[in-house]
């Protein structure tokens, strides 16, 4: 298979995934019953993201910037993480494209849709008849792909250091306001705190806010989130914080579906944002900087050192955004 060919097929799975079909809406719904996060709205949500990257204007730009070499097929093992529907496909996508073998190891939580995609891309074009499998235990390969949270992590580095390998660890997303906010951001930026239920690493979990910054724009501007209060899983962890936050009377805010306290950590409890102040984006720099390892997404309009991207898009990259910054197609062109 070309490389052109390998983009053609994906083009076709796009032109699927936006037709719909019988065959597809039971995957959809298989895979929603098998995990009680997933929603038929996260669900959607993810495949009009695989929608922008499935453009094949895009796919084609974003492959034109590497030097392409005829080279032999490498088995590459995938490890794919479960907690937002189809959160491995970038993965998927970026092995199959490079021409290497995917050896994917699958979620319990996520088991359904990317096997699905898997078979259409092989009635699109059969080339890929033998470049795609799914194992229960990893073998047999030249390099591994794995994410997962600091702990698993850690097993991944000690089973996998032999060979050629990322390995993603626990990332976390922030937003940064200066009080210039429209209601319209704030109301963006309610889709990068709640959407996927905040599960992912490119969702908001904590802001920083100037010294004095009065949050009930903020509340007034989200409350068209207030529907995700009503699911159940995140109901039960908002009850679970805001009694805990009770009993031990930590300073809290509450808006009947999320709460917000003021805490120096990155990562907050599901249905809870932590905030913290600054004084000077000169001393937020600073502070940014030291923990910018630990962080997929910044998200502002505030004039600060680290890369940022505007409100409500965290959750939509481009194709050529990578997770945690690694280059993904860069580290597979180079295995040889």
């Amino acid at each position: 298979m070309t490389l052109q060919n390998r983009i053609n097929a994906f083009v076709k799975l796009g032109n699927y995934l936006q037709q719909g079909s019988p065959e597809l809406n039971q995957k959809i719904e298989t895979s929603i019953n098998n995990n009680a996060w997933f929603t038929q709205n996260s669900v959607s949500a993810m495949i009009d993201g695989i929608l922008i990257m499935l453009n094949k204007t895009k796919l084609e730009e974003w492959l034109a910037r590497y030097e392409w070499q005829e080279q032999l097929p490498k088995r590459i093992g995938v490890i794919m993480a479960g907690n937002i529907p189809l959160v491995g496909f970038h993965d998927f996508l970026s092995v199959l494209l490079t021409g290497n073998t995917f050896v994917g190891k699958l979620s319990s939580q996520d088991a359904h849709l990317i096997p699905h995609f898997a078979d259409k891309l092989i009635e699109f074009d059969n080339g890929f008849e033998n470049n795609i499998s799914f194992v229960e235990r990893i073998s047999d390969i030249d390099a591994i792909i794995a994410t997962g949270s600091d702990n698993s992590a850690r097993y991944f580095d000690y089973y996998f250091s032999k060979y050629p390998n990322i390995i993603r660890k626990n990332r976390t997303s922030i937003a940064i306001l200066n009080s210039q906010e429209t209601n319209e951001n704030l109301k963006e930026l309610g889709n990068d705190i709640f959407e996927y239920h905040g599960l992912g690493c490119r969702n908001v979990s904590k802001l920083y806010v100037p010294e004095g910054y009065n949050f009930n724009q903020f509340f007034e501007s989200i409350e068209c989130f207030s529907e995700i209060g009503n699911h159940n899983k995140y109901r039960n962890n908002y009850d679970y914080n805001k009694s805990i936050y009770l009993v031990n009377g930590v300073k809290h805010l509450d808006n009947g579906f999320l709460l917000v306290t003021e805490n120096k950590q990155l990562v907050s409890p599901i249905s809870v944002l932590y905030y913290e102040t600054y004084s000077s984006l000169e001393s937020l720099n600073e502070l940014l900087d030291l923990n910018k390892d630990k962080l997929q997404c910044v998200v502002s309009q505030a004039d600060v050192q680290l890369e940022n991207i505007a409100f409500g898009k965290s959750q939509k990259p481009e194709v050529w955004d990578y997770a945690d910054n690694v280059d993904t197609i860069k580290f597979l062109l180079s295995l040889n």
